[in-house]
């Protein structure tokens, strides 16, 4: 059974940095795709970024330059480094194997 925990969210001011973890178990994420998603209050959820299993990353417009996603295969955990946070960055964000979502992490950026 996969599950994925993430951890990391918080309340930051524009401008500053956070980065989420999601620790993986049941799955190996250096080999599979994983993704980072995300959902404001009233919106539909919406891919954030991604990372192959060949290490290939893509990332939305939105947060192309701001974002990176990497993986640690060590500790089986999947990182996204978010840096010159927006408040229209503030949304739950959720980890993603295909099949499989965690719980989410709130981020709130102030402005």
């Amino acid at each position: 059974q996969v599950q994925l925990v993430e951890s990391g969210g918080g309340l930051v001011q524009a401008g500053g940095s956070l980065r989420l973890s999601c620790t993986a178990s049941g799955t190996i994420v250096s080999i599979n795709t994983m993704g980072w998603y995300r959902q404001a209050p009233g919106k539909q959820r919406e891919l954030v970024a991604v990372i192959l299993g060949s290490g290939t990353t893509n990332y939305a417009d939105s947060v192309k330059g701001r974002f990176t996603i990497s993986r640690d295969g060590a500790k089986n955990t999947v990182y996204l480094q978010m840096d010159s946070l927006k408040p229209e960055d503030t949304a739950v964000y959720y980890c993603n194997k295909p099949g499989t979502w965690g719980q989410g992490t709130q981020v709130t950026v102030s402005s």
